[in-house]
């Protein structure tokens, strides 16, 4: 079961784009599991994707159109990530880019495929291409949820984020949605993550926009330590409302970052809530580092630590084993009488060995809520990073090793 119940979202409809699902028969039978998102004319759109060397057959595909051609239209896939493939699979997710390219009269150089599923098996293109006249009717400026749900494979709910704001007079709207929930951590990107805005602007802008939101949300989660074949992260700015950045260092600029940046991290802790088998939602503080990077090694060892997540699981305040992963995280030089580590408000740790002031029952109130916080100070100066992870429990070995069954 997923982590706290999910909000409604009230999400804005982006003028400019217009979505839809249906059910291929990919994998499984009567699933929406193919989705077209259309993207109006004179669009810009950025993108992020997997640094895994064995990235799967749309992802390159995909890396080189959105930088040579201007997008028109995404086609994703589940149930079969078309990755491991060789020349097939490349072949095959061109193939369904010439079926649409031709059905909505584009070039299909403009048209961006995507897949998630099981890796090494040959796309079945041809139910893909059956299926392609019916999702083109069925575009909609309104059809976000079933969109967020067609692009899901072992995630038991949908992530979908959207704010509307004021900047400088000017009503702009973000809108998103994601999937994911094993073979995470993020070298950008690990999951599939679209999100649109109706703001114009241009390219080097975008990508420093979609650079900085990516940061600090999908590549600060964990939830087993491995980055897929397939993943991405668009960003489209349709340029269809009165909101025009021109300038990275105005005000409206940051405003717009800020507003961008809450939308990116609500996709990715709705990724952490939703992880496989997860029951618990942690979030890794790492502060006083002598750099940023140390803390987030800091942070990475502790949340793929297995033995800190089965600690977890089973709400066991284990904390030598937290302490370990810190001091195996690879820093040099640690002094660990400066070292603290707290969950919540219970300092466990403190001039390197259990604080004077910690009891078992105050570490195990803290282990026993769904949604925990740990605080490491490294005492080596003023740098910080913050990381989200989930516990990891039978029902993640059951889920994946039964993935192909």
């Amino acid at each position: 079961m997923p982590v706290g119940s999910q909000d409604k979202v009230n999400v804005a409809p982006i003028d400019g784009i217009r979505l839809a699902a249906v059910a291929s028969q990919i994998r499984y039978a009567n699933r929406l599991d193919l989705v077209l998102i259309e993207i109006a004319q004179d669009s810009t759109t950025v993108g992020v994707f997997t640094q895994n060397a064995f990235c799967a057959a749309p992802v390159r595909i995909a890396k080189h159109r959105v930088k040579h051609s201007a997008s028109r239209y995404f086609l994703i896939n589940t149930g079969n990530a078309n990755a491991g493939t060789g020349p097939e699979g490349e072949l095959a997710a061109v193939a369904c880019c010439d079926g649409l390219a031709e059905i909505a009269s584009a070039s299909s150089e403009q048209i961006l495929p995507f897949s998630t599923g099981v890796i090494g098996e040959q796309l079945p293109f041809d139910k893909i291409l059956v299926a392609l006249p019916g999702l083109y009717e069925a575009l909609s400026a309104d059809a976000w949820q079933s969109a967020a749900q067609g692009i899901l494979t072992t995630d038991t709910r949908t992530k979908l984020a959207s704010a509307s704001f004021t900047v400088e007079s000017s009503q702009t709207s973000i809108s998103g949605f994601a999937k994911g929930s094993g073979m995470i951590r993020p070298n950008m990107a690990t999951m599939l993550a679209y999100v649109f805005t109706d703001a114009k602007i241009e390219r080097p802008l975008l990508d420093k926009f979609i650079v900085n939101a990516v940061k600090n949300s999908f590549n600060r989660i964990t939830v087993d330590g491995d980055t897929s074949t397939n993943d991405c992260c668009m960003l489209v700015a349709t340029g269809k409302g009165s909101l025009v950045i021109t300038d990275i260092d105005s005000d409206a600029s940051k405003q717009f970052q800020f507003e961008l940046n809450a939308v990116f991290e609500q996709l990715a802790t709705g990724l952490i809530r939703d992880a496989e088998g997860a029951s618990k939602f942690i979030t890794i503080e790492v502060n006083e580092g002598a750099s940023e990077h140390e803390c987030l090694a800091v942070a990475y060892a502790v949340a793929e630590s297995p033995l800190v997540k089965t600690a977890f699981y089973a709400s066991d305040p284990n904390w030598g084993r937290i302490l370990a992963a810190i001091g195996r995280a690879g820093l040099d030089d640690v002094d660990i009488e400066s070292v603290t580590l707290a969950l919540g408000d219970t300092l466990l740790v403190s001039k390197g060995a259990v604080d004077a002031g910690y009891s078992e029952s105050a570490g195990q109130a803290e282990m026993d809520k769904e949604e925990i916080r740990v605080c490491i100070n490294l005492g080596r100066g003023k740098a910080s990073a913050r990381v989200w992870t989930s516990d990891l429990s039978n029902e993640y070995v059951r889920i994946n090793a039964d993935y192909r069954s």
